[in-house]
């Protein structure tokens, strides 16, 4: 006998999150119809979520102002930016707590075999914000995955004629692997010998 339809599609739904197999939906799906307080306050976080937080103005990262709580501060040095794929990126960055510039959150990666040209991500206002913002270094931080690295290298591209210095963080970060699943020591010393980009 199959689960009626409606809790099959719940189970389909939870799938499409990062992540969560088959199994883990069904196990999720069937713990929350039994603990419907689980339920309630996941819907109600999820409701909140989604209707305070946005995405900053100015870098991309969340917030639930205008500007995220980095743009806002007055204790950055604003003249660094730190260009990552999502906002998960930045978490990770700031937990190592090695980092005092600004970030620029591009939402993506390219990926042609999955529809995603630089129209489709936010380069062309990382592109602006050096242009107008007084940054003497941008420094990329995308994943070393081949879409991090083509991303890299359209962005050195299109930069190069601004005369920022442009720098790669290092290679403590194994290729294949996102920020955010790195450990703090690893994310430190990237930063800190990040190197100058070379094509």
């Amino acid at each position: 006998m199959k689960p009626p339809g409606v809790f099959l599609r719940f189970i389909q739904s939870l799938q499409s999150l990062p992540g969560i197999g088959k199994k883990s939906a069904e196990r999720i799906a069937f713990h929350i119809l039994t603990k419907p307080a689980t339920g309630e306050k996941i819907l109600h976080s999820l409701e909140k979520v989604l209707s305070e937080i946005k995405f900053c103005s100015k870098c991309g990262n969340i917030t639930i102002e205008n500007l995220c709580h980095i743009c806002s501060s007055h204790g950055r040095d604003t003249s660094i930016i730190c260009v990552v794929e999502k906002p998960m990126d930045v978490f990770a960055i700031e937990r190592s707590n090695s980092f005092k510039g600004l970030y620029h959150v591009l939402g993506g990666l390219l990926s042609p075999l999955d529809n995603t040209y630089p129209e489709d991500i936010n380069i062309d206002s990382l592109i602006e914000r050096v242009r107008t913002e007084g940054i003497s270094e941008v420094i990329i931080a995308t994943n070393p995955t081949t879409e991090g690295e083509a991303t890299a290298l359209y962005i050195e591209e299109n930069l190069k004629d601004t005369g920022v210095k442009i720098t790669r963080i290092a290679r403590g970060i194994p290729f294949g692997t996102d920020i955010d699943f790195a450990d703090d020591l690893t994310l430190t010393r990237a930063l800190e010998d990040r190197q100058e980009f070379k094509e």
